[in-house]
């Protein structure tokens, strides 16, 4: 199995190739791709090497080609519908960000308790009451998940999750979710990662001061 840190980065770099793309870069070397994604050369060939796409020792990797590649590694031959809970501010920014953005990965439906979002199409999805969650899941063979919720819900929310049979969570409450060994959670506490930001930030001001 691929390790999840060799996964992150192949979605780093697709993102990186897709910008370069859009710039008319054709070719890039592995060691520049390491200098956008923040590696090194050694690893970012290895991480190809995973994938079974190795470059041209001349003309370095074919953008294209490689985003291509990285596709049929990381992405499913069919599409994969996603269901997001909680339709609140955050849900809604996430569901616009999303829309259109990977045509094999979309959020299909959307739940929550408010009367005034069931039954309507906000953002073009879907949205339905959290009690339909188990039967949409099955009608639409949803196997994806984004919890949007309060921190007090979240594990609940989990729960009705994985017994309605999806194996993968993108955790956006700050709380850790307890789930069965089969399913994968990625959590997203923006409040941590703005602390740490904001840390190093400190940091740097004081390293300045203390220099002078």
């Amino acid at each position: 199995m691929v390790p999840v840190k060799t996964i992150g980065r192949l979605s780093l770099y697709r993102r990186l190739l897709n910008t370069l793309l859009m710039s008319n870069v054709q070719n890039v070397y592995s060691h520049q791709l390491a200098t956008l994604a923040g590696g090194t050369a050694a690893q970012v060939r290895r991480d190809m090497m995973s994938i079974g796409y190795t470059g041209s020792p001349k003309r370095g990797y074919d953008v294209r080609e490689l985003i291509e590649s990285i596709g049929v590694f990381l992405d499913s031959p069919r599409s994969q519908g996603v269901a997001l809970v909680g339709i609140g501010n955050l849900g809604r920014a996430i569901m616009s960000y999303f829309a259109g953005r990977r045509p094999r990965l979309s959020i299909v439906a959307a739940f929550d308790l408010d009367p005034y979002k069931i039954d309507r199409v906000i953002l073009g999805c879907r949205c339905y009451h959290l009690s339909q969650l188990a039967q949409t899941v099955a009608d639409l063979d949803i196997r994806v998940g984004i919890v949007t919720v309060p921190a007090a819900e979240a594990q609940s929310i989990a729960d009705q999750m994985v017994l309605s049979g999806i194996r993968g969570i993108l955790n956006f409450a700050p709380v850790p979710l307890r789930v069965p060994p089969e399913v994968y959670v990625e959590d997203i506490d923006m409040t941590m990662s703005l602390e740490k930001v904001a840390y190093f930030a400190r940091l740097n001001v004081l390293e300045k001061e203390l220099a002078k």
